[in-house]
């Protein structure tokens, strides 16, 4: 990996904490937990991580899912995950969390938020890495069961910054849930929503739109409507794309099909994560280094990107300014830069 994208300082904002769960540890929670995977090995799991599309992700993301059962479990994924992005230089995580994918199984909500939580704290002291937590909805189950979440989460409200959307996008619009955020944006919650993976330009309107999103997950099917793409420079909207997440899930056939470098030539506020990484073959820095790769991202745009991400984040503005400022430190020292280009090639057009 070049040092340069390794050790820059940088920020994840879009982030699934079960979407970390490794195969290794999968087997050793499935051996505490006294449950029977449907695979053989470490290796059989990773053999079958080749996707179709987001849904034939989900199921196998669901079924990994069925290890974590309590407290601790959830404090050991998180904590795994947290000594992965400090390894790379991840300074800030806004980690999102699915509490409906285990309380259907049973599983407590107190457990699952517990344990996410005092690891995210342990990391703070550790590690020195700051964090938001940002409660998810599941788009596939009904308005009527996230309104439910929402009010189990209340007794949790310092915890938690913001809620989201994700899940199986296709068929299942922002505007379902538009209630559900406005009782959140009362209660003092901000929101994110999963938006323009699969689903078409339109689903970026409504979330933008009906649920207020402060940022947009993924986003990248905004090419496809001239307007939006205007609406999103002109607004500064950020978009949390994942390119590896995209190339797996067959968003893109290929890392040069990907229109990150178009979006960031025309000025959309654009963040690089790393999603489900477990899943998706790397985590942040791994994401860094595949887009660079492939679109011939120079340094400037790669320090542009990681500013980017912290100029976005939930963070207080002199929390954003002095991590925005680690980033240049870091890129104007002496023999900073690895081994990326310095000047860029010509803009692409959308």
């Amino acid at each position: 990996m070049d040092p340069f994208l390794r050790d820059l300082p940088k920020a994840e904002l879009h982030l699934h904490i079960e979407g970390t769960l490794e195969p290794e540890m999968m087997f050793e929670l499935a051996r505490r937990n006294n449950i029977t995977l449907p695979f053989d090995s470490v290796d059989a799991v990773r053999r079958a991580y080749v996707f179709e599309n987001l849904q034939s992700f989900l199921d196998l993301y669901y079924a990994g899912c069925r290890v974590l059962l309590t407290e601790q479990d959830f404090y050991d994924l998180t904590s795994a995950y947290l000594a992965r992005a400090a390894g790379q230089h991840v300074r800030h995580v806004e980690v999102s969390f699915d509490p409906q994918t285990h309380t259907m199984r049973g599983v407590g909500f107190d457990a699952v938020i517990s344990g996410i939580h005092r690891a995210l704290r342990d990391g703070e002291e550790m590690w020195g890495t700051s964090f938001r937590l940002i409660m998810c909805f599941l788009r596939h189950l009904s308005p009527e069961e996230a309104m439910q979440t929402l009010r189990q989460v209340l007794l949790y409200k310092p915890w938690i910054a913001a809620v989201g959307l994700d899940s199986s996008e296709v068929g299942h619009p922002p505007e379902r849930f538009r209630e559900v955020f406005d009782r959140a944006r009362a209660e003092g919650f901000l929101t994110v929503a999963h938006a323009g993976e699969e689903g078409p330009p339109e689903y970026i309107w409504q979330a933008l739109d009906l649920l207020k999103a402060s940022r947009i997950d993924h986003g990248v099917r905004c090419v496809e409507d001239p307007r939006l793409v205007d609406r999103l420079i002109a607004e500064q909207v950020p978009l949390t794309v994942c390119p590896l997440s995209n190339v797996k899930l067959r968003v893109f056939r290929s890392m040069a099909d990907h229109t990150l470098k178009r979006l960031l030539d025309r000025g959309v506020r654009i963040t690089i994560n790393s999603d489900d990484p477990a899943y998706f073959g790397g985590y942040l820095a791994e994401n860094f280094q595949a887009a660079q790769e492939a679109l011939g991202l120079t340094r400037e745009e790669v320090v542009r990107l990681a500013r980017n991400a912290f100029e976005a984040s939930f963070l207080a503005q002199e929390e954003k300014q002095r991590l925005c400022a680690e980033v240049d430190v870091y890129a104007s020292a002496p023999g900073a830069g690895g081994a990326l280009p310095d000047s860029p090639p010509p803009p692409l057009e959308i």
